[in-house]
């Protein structure tokens, strides 16, 4: 789990440096929740450029 993040945060970071003109806005969501069945984490990981949106939970 802990290598997909950061290969996910990697392909963010390299897309969003932008070399074909406009550039690509990640964006990193993450969070913890507690209930009955227990502790558990979530998130997603997406890139945004003009109207294109493209997000993977997790």
């Amino acid at each position: 789990m802990r290598n997909m993040i950061i290969a996910l945060l990697g392909l963010a970071a390299l897309a969003a440096c932008g070399v074909d003109g406009e550039p690509v806005q990640p964006t990193l969501n993450a969070g913890i929740g507690v209930g009955d069945s227990g502790v558990h984490a979530g998130g997603a990981v997406g890139l945004h450029k003009g109207p294109v949106s493209v997000y993977l939970g997790f």
